[in-house]
């Protein structure tokens, strides 16, 4: 028995220590430097309702997505008619996401329906117009394939949404899907809310675009565009005055090598002029194309355009080899390092709309932190004098096991980096009432035990033994009804699931295990007589 026990104390005091050291930085974050090395260095981390920050809804322009693969699937069909000697006139984008086009040939229709089945299969014939030398047909993305890549824009854009918010260093953000193409987006405790918002929002999409220096660019002002090309405007900067203006560029339409091919991006300092600007990195197959593009177009000027702004258009002097390229520009160095952020974290598919924006205050914070405080202490110590007043040394007993089960909860938090939140309190205080009505059950069954006589040895060993069962079956309990808070709740109701069910498997650890220890090590080792129950 002595050997049981003191194995359970050495368990029961590792269980401490641990508790001690992953809650030291939450409440003793300044620790001598000697000591600072080797202890945990994670805090608790606090939510949106907690330490204040941004909520934001984002809608996904799913259609726009669908249009530019429209776009881009009718740049290839144009080139693959062509190959396939399909004579046509006209072919272009209409209607959004249709495509439209005049066949000058009889037997026009039946080539393309076979071109479509054999190479284009997302593509059917949505209208036919029958003509005396061919028909105008219009095309358009089949329904299923059309949902499937809006399904995928959506989700892609979460991704690349949460990739940018990690790199952009906040603490436990919240990012989630939210109906069919929305995401909603917490960020505790930002600093910076207007950063945040054209971080996450910036499209991001990266070309490389040869200017068009063969056509007038005064005539395509003027409206007079020639096809296959199109307008677009950088920004310039003046070093002595510091003001920028815009310049307007004639730009081939057909991207050459996009931001797809990048492996890296990151800020580097001119040694010119002191300047930062973006270093690129190609991956292996994009290095080769840029190769190659370079190779090709020696003395043409070659336009980094990013959403449609041209930052730079250099000459090529030479061919070059390497991958490596710059986005200059009169970037100050938080610009520079947020362009390589989202370039890193790829482009959003598809652009993205500000829907709903709540900024939550640090006053906001402090006042649900005193608050939900407040309410757990003022609860705690109603539970704490009940239990004393009620049980005696035997309440003082089960108030120390509650005391330790809420710092294993909050220990337990920090550990796994979980957030706290304004639910989670709530859960914890709920966690509190469970605690201590397991240790109810048991004082009542010991305490019906010795009025029928039994020795106090027996009657902690009977009544811990009957409630036991019941104790598990009620824990068990709210653990699954918790767990499917969590797995159909938003994330309130996951916060205050969470906390309820680490609070739950805590516990069962301190009011059956530690308890217990108490009541065995005073009964066997100090031969007592009567038990203050």
């Amino acid at each position: 028995m002595i050997k049981s026990l003191n194995i359970r104390i050495a368990i029961a005091l590792t269980i401490c220590l641990g508790t001690l050291y992953f809650l030291i930085p939450t409440f003793f974050p300044n620790i001598p430097s000697p000591w600072n090395k080797y202890m945990f260095k994670e805090k608790i981390h606090l939510g949106l309702d907690l330490q204040g920050g941004m909520h934001l809804v984002l809608e996904v322009d799913t259609d726009k997505a669908l249009e530019l693969m429209v776009e881009r699937m009718s740049d290839d069909l144009k080139e693959t008619m062509m190959d396939n000697r399909i004579r046509f006139r006209n072919l272009e984008k209409v209607d959004g996401a249709n495509i439209a086009m005049e066949l000058t040939e009889p037997e026009g229709k039946n080539d393309l329906e076979k071109l479509l089945r054999d190479k284009y299969p997302d593509l059917e014939i949505d209208s036919t117009r029958l003509r005396e030398s061919g028909s105008f047909v219009t095309l358009k993305v089949n329904d299923r394939r059309a949902a499937d890549m809006k399904k995928l824009t959506v989700e892609h854009s979460l991704e690349t949404i949460r990739n940018r918010v990690d790199q952009f260093g906040i603490s436990e953000p919240e990012i989630m899907p939210e109906g069919e193409n929305r995401v909603m987006v917490q960020l505790p405790g930002i600093k910076d809310p207007e950063r945040a918002k054209n971080l996450i929002g910036k499209t991001a999409l990266l070309e490389f675009k040869l200017v068009d220096d063969e056509n007038s660019l005064e005539e395509a002002l003027r409206g007079n565009i020639p096809e296959g090309s199109v307008i677009a405007y950088g920004l310039r900067g003046d070093r002595t005055t510091g003001q920028r203006g815009t310049t307007p560029y004639l730009l081939k339409n057909r991207s050459l090598l996009t931001g797809a091919s990048l492996e890296t991006a990151r800020v580097e300092i001119s040694d010119r002029f002191g300047e930062p600007h973006v270093s690129l990195k190609f991956n292996a197959q994009g290095a080769v194309d840029f190769e190659r593009i370079t190779g090709e177009n020696v003395r043409k000027r070659l336009a980094i355009v990013l959403d449609g702004a041209v930052h730079s258009a250099p000459v090529i002097q030479e061919r070059i080899s390497g991958g490596q390229a710059q986005i200059t520009g009169s970037f100050s160095i938080e610009e520079a390092r947020d362009l390589a952020i989202v370039l890193r974290a790829g482009a959003l598919p598809a652009p993205v709309n500000i829907l709903e924006e709540r900024t939550v205050g640090p006053s906001l914070g402090s006042d649900s932190i005193r608050q939900g405080v407040m309410a757990t202490m003022i609860g705690g110590l109603l539970v704490l004098c009940f239990m004393i007043f009620y049980y005696r040394l035997s309440g003082a007993v089960a108030n120390f096991a509650l005391i330790l089960n809420v710092f294993l909860v909050l220990a337990i938090l920090a550990a796994f980096r979980a957030t706290l939140t304004l639910p989670g309190i709530a859960g914890l205080l709920l966690t509190i009432g469970v605690a201590v009505d397991a240790n109810i059950l048991i004082f009542e069954r010991v305490r019906e035990e010795l009025r029928t006589g039994k020795t106090i040895r027996v009657a902690l060993e009977t009544g811990y033994s009957r409630a036991f069962l019941t104790i598990v079956d009620t824990h068990v309990t709210g653990i699954v009804a918790a767990s499917f808070l969590i797995m159909f709740g938003t994330g309130p109701i996951k916060g205050f699931a969470v906390t309820t069910i680490i609070g739950l498997l805590s516990s069962l650890f301190t009011a059956i295990f530690v308890t217990r220890i108490f009541f065995d090590y005073f009964t066997w080792n100090f031969n007592v007589k009567k038990l203050s129950i």
